[in-house]
């Protein structure tokens, strides 16, 4: 296996588990956090390559009125055909990777030591990222029980639970990404709890 030059943690989590906090709080302590959702609103906006794609196998109906991709719709029509979900994801996944491995290099020639990768599905992806050298010396999981994943999402989306149970189930169950990871995050109390398990584990690295 490929050895990093830097070390490399893999932050992930399921939908409405709380990953987006734990890595607000990775950046409040100062550490590198590489966003690969943010990567990805960045490489579809409006005339790159991945927007053109995209339109061309969804068509107009996706776009808001400034004509950019309307993520909400897009949701609606992919989380409904694992099909569609995977071309998308083929279009979409590759600009990701190489984008990661930029800012990888760019933080590697500024001197860190540590940089975490905030990747929502990165358990399901691991061997696509592996076969694009990024590799990851840790893994972090944000864990929350399917029942509150569930009750978080309807009442951050505003979803009906058969919604919110279509997103969750469109992922790998929360509990067997467990057996994939090197340590937990468990989000299902406050956030001075969950605060407090994060700095423990800093400490460790």
């Amino acid at each position: 296996m490929k050895q990093n030059d830097i070390k490399i943690i893999g932050l992930t989590g399921g939908i409405a588990t709380g990953k987006s906090t734990v890595s607000n709080m990775l950046k409040e302590c100062r550490y590198i956090v590489i966003d690969a959702d943010e990567i990805a609103r960045v490489v579809v906006e409006k005339n790159k390559p991945a927007y053109n794609d995209i339109l061309n196998l969804f068509g107009k109906d996706i776009l808001n009125d400034t004509c950019e991709i309307d993520r909400a719709k897009l949701g609606q029509i992919i989380f409904n055909d694992e099909n569609l979900r995977d071309k998308l994801n083929d279009i979409v996944h590759p600009r990701i990777y190489e984008k990661i491995k930029e800012e990888i290099k760019t933080y590697k020639n500024q001197g860190e030591n540590i940089i975490f990768i905030d990747i929502p599905l990165l358990i399901e992806i691991k061997e696509k990222l592996s076969k694009e050298d990024i590799v990851f010396d840790e893994i972090w999981l944000v864990y929350l029980d399917k029942k509150n994943q569930v009750k978080r999402l309807i009442q951050r989306n505003n979803y009906l639970e058969k919604e919110a149970n279509i997103r969750i189930n469109s992922q790998m169950d929360i509990e067997e990404k467990i057996k994939y990871c090197d340590r937990i995050i468990d989000n299902s109390k406050d956030i001075k709890n969950t605060k407090k398990q994060l700095i423990k584990e800093l400490k460790n690295i």
